[in-house]
C-alpha cells in the first residue's frame, strides 16, 4: 500500500511539472494569433457586396486515406503531394473570387504537411492579400502515428487589411485520459476586423469537436452563439464561417452514414440523433447562407462533408451566418461542377460554400 501511494504521488508530481513547464508546447494564449500579408499585394475593388466563403482544406491533404478516416493508413505527406494539392485549393479560390475566406485545418508548421506554410502558401498564390491564423493543434513533437511537429488551425483571408485579432478558447474534451488531453487540440474561436469602403465588419470563423461524447462540442457551439449574440446587441456586424460538425434543424438522416467505418471508439462522428436542435438557436436569431426552408426541402443539395473520397457529399457540417444581409439566391455549395463551375470533391473531405453579403450602407 505505501509504495502504491507512492506511485500515485510520483504520478502527481509529474502531471503538475508537465502542466507547468508545458514541455512541448501545446497549450495556448489569448495573444497566440498571427498576422500574414501576401508577397505581392493585389489592389481590390469594392463592391456594394463581397463574396464571402469558408472551406476546410484538410491541410491540403485532398482524398489522400489518412488513418483518421479509417480508409487507409497514411499519417505523412510528401512536399510534392502537399504542393500539388494545394495548387489545386488555390486554382478554385482564384476560379471562385472569395473576397473573404475562412478556412479551418490549415497547416503552418506540420510534420504531415512537409513544413508548408498553407496560410502563407495561399496568400502567395492567390488573389487574396492578408490573413490572420490561430492554432487549434500544435505541439513540438506529438509521439503518436508519426504525426511529430504539429502546428494546425484556423485563418481568415481578406483583400483587405484585417486588425484585432484574437483567439478565444473553447471548452476542451473531457472524457480522455490527461495525457490524451495534452496533446490534442485546442479549439478555439479566432476574430478580427475589417473595414472596407469605411464599413468595419467583425468576422469569426471555428472548427468544433467532432468527436467528444462528453457534450463537449454543444459546450463549444453555445459559447460560439452566446458571443456572437454579444456582438449583435452591441451593433457590430458580424460574419462567422466555419465547421460546427452539427447538423441543421430538420435534418433527414442523422446517423449511419456509409461513409462511417471507424471503430466506435476511435474518429466516430456518425450519430447527430441527440443533436438535433443543437443549431436552433443560430437559425431563430441570425441569417444562414442556406435559408434553412431550403435546406429541409432537399437536404442533399446542401452536403458539404464525406470522408469517403470514392463516395459524395452526405451531410452539412459547414455554415456562414451573420447578424447583417445576403443577398437573395446568392449561395453556392460547390459540390459539383453543376454548382459553380468547379468540382471540389478532389480537394478535401469538405467542400466549400459561398454567398454574396451586402454591405451595410
Amino acid at each position: 500500500m505505501r509504495k502504491l501511494l507512492i506511485f500515485i504521488l510520483i504520478l502527481i508530481l509529474v502531471v503538475i511539472m508537465v502542466v507547468l513547464s508545458d514541455p512541448f508546447k501545446t497549450q495556448h494564449k489569448e495573444s497566440d494569433v498571427f498576422y500574414y500579408i501576401a508577397s505581392e499585394i493585389t489592389t481590390p475593388v469594392a463592391d456594394d457586396t463581397l463574396r464571402v466563403m469558408t472551406w476546410n482544406i484538410k491541410f491540403g491533404g485532398a482524398r489522400i486515406d489518412f488513418f483518421f478516416d479509417c480508409f487507409g493508413n497514411r499519417s505523412l505527406m510528401s512536399q510534392e503531394e502537399v504542393e500539388v494539392n494545394m495548387d489545386g485549393i488555390a486554382d478554385f479560390i482564384n476560379h471562385t473570387a472569395p473576397d473573404i475566406l475562412f478556412i479551418q485545418e490549415v497547416d503552418v508548421n506540420s510534420k504531415r504537411s512537409a513544413y508548408v506554410d498553407q496560410v502563407q502558401w495561399l496568400l502567395d498564390n492567390t488573389h487574396l492579400n492578408y490573413a490572420v491564423y490561430a492554432s487549434q493543434w500544435k505541439a513540438l513533437h506529438i509521439p503518436t502515428d508519426s504525426l511529430g511537429r504539429m502546428n494546425s488551425g484556423v485563418a481568415i483571408l481578406s483583400r483587405w487589411p484585417l486588425t484585432n485579432a484574437r483567439r478565444m478558447a473553447l471548452p476542451l474534451i473531457g472524457e480522455k485520459s490527461f495525457i490524451y488531453r495534452y496533446f490534442y487540440l485546442k479549439r478555439c474561436l479566432l476574430e478580427c476586423t475589417n473595414t472596407i469602403q469605411g464599413k468595419t465588419i467583425t468576422l469569426l470563423t471555428t472548427h468544433t469537436e467532432p468527436y467528444a461524447k462528453d457534450g463537449t462540442k454543444k459546450k463549444q457551439l453555445d459559447q460560439i452563439y452566446n458571443h456572437l449574440d454579444q456582438l449583435h446587441k452591441g451593433g457590430r456586424t458580424f460574419i462567422l464561417g466555419g465547421d460546427l460538425n452539427a447538423l441543421p434543424p430538420g435534418t433527414e438522416k442523422v446517423k449511419g452514414f456509409p461513409d462511417s467505418v471507424c471503430p466506435k471508439e476511435e474518429f466516430d462522428a456518425d450519430d447527430f440523433s441527440e443533436e438535433t436542435t443543437w443549431m436552433d438557436a443560430y437559425y431563430h436569431s441570425f441569417s444562414p447562407a442556406v435559408p434553412l426552408m431550403e435546406y429541409q426541402a432537399d437536404n442533399a443539395r446542401f452536403f458539404t462533408h464525406t470522408v469517403d473520397g470514392r463516395g459524395y457529399w452526405n451531410r452539412k457540417l459547414d455554415y456562414i451566418f451573420s447578424n447583417g444581409n445576403f443577398q437573395n439566391d446568392s449561395h453556392i455549395t460547390y459540390q459539383s461542377e453543376d454548382n459553380g463551375g468547379y468540382y471540389t470533391m478532389p480537394l478535401s473531405d469538405h467542400c466549400a460554400l459561398s454567398v454574396r453579403f451586402i454591405l451595410p450602407e
